[in-house]
């Protein structure tokens, strides 16, 4: 029995010569393991765009501590294998959802092998990263209406947070109250084009995504719910001890990342779109310059408050227990990294929501004080737009205008994501009424 402790130390050791440290026979050489998600494009400025950018090797390239490092890029489609190659010390950084966060804090500390929180990457602050769709065709109008039907989410995913929300927002049981199919964003695009699921709650960009290909329209914002939602950076806490210099050069390079992102908005979403396949107008819906997400890597207040918030709905589905979010939270790397910026970034805000034009052939996009005027531009430019977007008149959301649910209100045009808000402010408004797209054109022109 005396070898136990021998195959344990050997055991320990192995998984961290496969990641963030020297490789075998060659001491001057580090790999370091970055899982992301190249199309949850609130992910960008930690996956996509960054390893476009490469500023991250840039970063590492200026450490001169003796070692020269390579790294090694893992997509994946969600962040449940991030969590799962993290803890078993095959990657070092990965970026994932608020609510896989929470799963990939929960599982690191049962399985031994902590991980921390330790940058965002984009954020709404009222939830309208998540939308719940329906098929073009679909006679459902309400979140009432999905009661005894079928609606394809994530389970474990901010989609499926979400969803289980608004349902009880709506008095339904979201246990009983729906039948739930447990599939991945593919796999539920599918599902609701061939009929098989009534609805589908999905995280950035499925919902823009098939409402831009004409596959779905939306049921319900989930900004609606008015709750922080968001993406972030978790690492290895060995990782981190180990090589912290490592960690706040990936940190240096996602806040490169997200200022080109910031001032290229539109370059930005063109090199995303290049490398993923989504469109780029998709990918500016929730990436623009006044789009859904807002990116910073500054952990706020508020996100780490909504955090907390959603542990309970994790523990009701049973996928968690208790999670001590404030251990899980670690912003010492990410204020390192960015020095005098952070307390500047971490007071910045959202910019304000407005109408933009991205017409076709150009390089910027162009905004709009008002709904009605963009619909004045769009008429009279009827063949040179590219995209079209307006925020909810409610929530802020962006959507794009011709998915969008218009109401006339005397002069003034209002859009609306979902067809509930926009017969909720009819309801309360007197002469208000619900009008096409193309009747909100003829109106504007």
């Amino acid at each position: 029995m005396k070898h136990k402790p021998v195959v344990a130390a050997l055991l320990l050791f192995a998984p961290l010569t496969a990641c963030g440290s020297a490789q075998a026979g060659d001491s001057s050489t580090v790999t370091v393991t970055v899982g992301y998600q190249s199309k949850t494009i609130n992910t960008v400025t930690a996956g996509t765009l960054l390893r476009s950018l490469g500023s991250f090797e840039k970063q590492l390239n200026s450490l001169h501590d003796g070692h020269t490092y390579k790294v090694d890029w893992q997509d994946y489609a969600t962040g449940a294998p991030i969590t799962a190659q993290m803890t078993a010390g095959k990657i070092d950084i990965g970026s994932m959802g608020d609510f896989p966060l929470l799963i990939n804090a929960a599982r690191g500390k049962q399985l031994g092998k902590p991980t921390r929180l330790v940058s965002v990457t984009g954020y709404n602050l009222r939830g309208g990263l998540n939308t719940i769709v329906t098929s073009p065709t679909s006679k459902l109008a309400s979140l009432g209406d999905l009661k005894g039907k079928k609606v394809s989410t994530s389970v474990g995913s901010a989609a499926d947070g979400t969803l289980v929300r608004a349902l009880q927002r709506a008095g339904i049981d979201p246990d009983k109250g729906i039948e739930k199919l447990n599939q991945q964003p593919a796999v539920g695009a599918s599902a609701l084009s061939a009929g098989s699921a009534d609805a589908l709650s999905q995280f950035v960009a499925w919902p823009g995504l098939l409402a831009y290909q004409g596959k779905a329209k939306a049921l319900y914002d989930g900004a609606e719910l008015d709750l922080p939602t968001f993406h972030g950076v978790t690492a290895r806490e060995d990782f981190a001890k180990q090589r912290p210099t490592v960690l706040e050069a990936f940190l240096k390079a996602q806040a490169e990342a997200t200022d080109y992102l910031n001032a290229h908005p539109v370059d930005a979403a063109e090199s995303v779109a290049k490398a993923t396949g989504l469109p780029a107008e998709v990918v500016y819906l929730y990436n623009g310059a006044h789009g859904i997400a807002t990116f910073d890597p500054a952990i706020k207040p508020q996100l780490v408050s909504a955090l907390k918030e959603d542990v309970s709905v994790l523990k009701a589905a049973k996928l968690t227990g208790d999670v001590d979010v404030d251990s899980f939270v670690d912003d010492q790397y990410v204020k390192k990294a960015l020095g005098s910026d952070y307390a500047g970034r971490l007071a910045l805000k959202p910019s304000a929501s407005a109408s933009e034009v991205w017409p076709k052939g150009a390089s910027r996009t162009r905004s709009f004080k008002t709904p009605a005027e963009l619909l004045a531009y769009v008429s009279a430019h009827k063949d040179g737009i590219r995209a079209a977007y307006v925020p909810d008149a409610t929530t802020g959301t962006l959507w794009f205008a011709d998915k969008a649910v218009w109401v006339a209100d005397g002069d003034e045009l209002l859009p609306f994501v979902a067809p509930e808000t926009a017969q909720a402010y009819v309801s309360a408004h007197g002469g208000a009424r619900v009008v096409t797209y193309a009747e909100a054109l003829e109106q504007a022109s």
